[in-house]
């Protein structure tokens, strides 16, 4: 079978190799690429149950924006709208990959190519060149294959109404999106589900009358109760709770608010995901955001293999699959890491949270944003049993968040988000790479300094670990996961 790290590791792929991954039907490379058979003029992911076609009937692309810019419609059955994306180590620049995550985040919908680029510090024509060559698209056809990929999964799988599906998925009006519908798919949205009855719609979309179902795929092995246990140790009073394994948190997302809770689906490798019915108008960015946090876009069996030959076999052995915990706020992770495990951070809620109705007792008020601390400012942190100098650091970093100043989201510059961090008086270089790690879902941090590494690593001091850590690269920080979790055994 061929190697999944021969397809991931950036060197040149044949086309030999696809096709030895489409005939095996391999998991692994779900989202990687997707083939389009020129006989129909339909793509499909590698894993599509469907009859394979004969080799000299395939076409492969490296995303589905390349299949459908090549005139390929989206297969029905495999559903490419569904499969997992691709890591930040996959064969991209960090520049193409940076402007494709907020791409598919929403970057486009209703603001300019110019806007994105001005966001990535680069001219709008080396952002267009950038996806050009990385992906084969345009910015813009990015977009519109994230859009019309969405709104397939709605009316597929929800009873919205056409209208609410366009908004949701990220076109500006309702004619549009028709118009756009038709010509790429020959169809208008309404045939989609003509095969589909409302019955099993609501099934599978309502959890109950305010909220809808959406599944998210990965890639298995998921450790789905070490991502929990890790998500619990740290989970925010009033804002998140971890009950019966399932994940359930507040929301609040380009101007909505809500509540969504995940849970592990196993044998069908996906998660399924309820969210409210609020928080509709900014799905694209909040499956985005839910990708991330639970790092549903890695390739387990590519780094499980990295860290075993680098002498960690029997961590992997213990946990296949564990991943690299992101966030959908990237401030949330400051509050946790310089708070370092306070009791206060439940005060902090009452105090400065804003009330918000889930239903779900455990569930009670969204987390203070940047803003809402900046504005309060250190003070009110001292009043809530912060000490006064971490205080003041939390008080300095959420008016840079607030300003702008500081990016805590993927795709922001490392080493620059790095350097402004410590920068700030109380945030230390360990605490400055966790955030990094976490906020930008960066897989290669990894906070040598950090004490439990050292002990769980078996070496006295940073420099050792530096030093061992070498052969983990470029996923150190799955490493350090395993390590943490180790520690936190003894």
């Amino acid at each position: 079978m061929v190697s999944a790290v021969r397809l991931l590791s950036g060197a040149p792929v044949h086309r030999e190799a696809y096709a030895l991954a489409v005939d095996a039907r391999d998991p692994r490379f779900d989202g990687v690429f997707y083939v389009g058979i020129t006989t129909t003029r339909i793509y499909c992911r590698p894993v599509c149950p469907s009859r394979l076609a004969y080799d000299h009937h395939r076409r492969f692309f490296d995303s589905a924006a390349a299949a459908e810019r090549a005139g390929f419609r989206p297969c029905l059955r495999c559903r490419p709208e569904l499969a997992p994306g691709r890591t930040i180590v996959a064969a991209l620049s960090r520049l193409a990959h940076a402007a494709a995550q907020r791409i598919a985040a929403g970057a486009l919908n209703g603001r300019s190519v110019a806007d994105l680029a001005r966001g990535l510090g680069v001219s709008e024509r080396h952002l267009r060149r950038a996806l050009e060559r990385e992906i084969g698209v345009s910015p813009l056809d990015l977009a519109q294959t994230h859009r019309l990929l969405l709104a397939k999964r709605l009316l597929v799988d929800t009873d919205l109404p056409v209208t609410r599906v366009a908004y949701a998925s990220g076109f500006q009006s309702l004619r549009r999106f028709n118009a756009v519908f038709r010509a790429q798919y020959g169809m208008p949205p309404g045939a989609l589900r003509r095969g589909v009855s409302a019955p099993r719609r609501a099934a599978v979309s309502r959890c109950h009358a305010e909220s809808l179902r959406l599944t998210l795929a990965y890639r298995p092995p998921l450790a789905w109760h070490s991502t929990l246990a890790r998500l619990r140790s740290e989970a925010i009073p009033g804002v998140e709770v971890i009950a019966g394994g399932r994940y359930g948190r507040t929301v609040r997302i380009d101007g909505q608010s809500g509540f969504v809770f995940v849970e592990d689906r196993t044998p069908d490798a996906h998660v399924a995901a309820e969210v409210s019915a609020s928080l509709v108008p900014a799905l694209m960015p909040l499956i985005a955001g839910l990708r991330r946090l639970f790092d549903l876009d890695a390739e387990p069996s590519v780094v499980d293999a990295h860290l075993g030959q680098g002498g960690l076999g029997a961590l992997v052995a213990q946990r296949p699959g564990v991943r690299l915990s992101g966030a959908l706020d990237g401030f949330e992770v400051c509050l946790r890491a310089l708070l370092d495990g306070r009791g206060c951070l439940g005060r902090m809620v009452e105090a400065l949270g804003e009330p918000l109705e889930t239903g779900d007792p455990g569930l009670t008020h969204l987390a203070p944003s940047a803003a809402r601390i900046a504005e309060a400012g250190a003070g009110r942190l001292v009043a809530c049993g912060v000490p006064p100098r971490r205080a003041a650091s939390i008080a300095a970093v959420a008016r840079a968040v607030a300003s702008g100043a500081l990016r805590l989201e993927p795709g922001s510059d490392v080493a620059a988000t790095g350097r402004a961090l410590v920068e700030i008086d109380g945030v230390s270089e360990r605490h400055a790479t966790v955030i990094v790690m976490r906020a930008l879902s960066w897989p290669d941090a990894f906070p040598a300094s950090d004490r439990a590494l050292q002990r769980a690593a078996g070496v006295s001091g940073a420099g050792a670990l530096l030093v061992r850590a070498e052969q983990w690269r470029p996923w150190r920080a799955y490493a350090a996961l395993h390590l943490w979790l180790q520690d936190a055994q003894r």
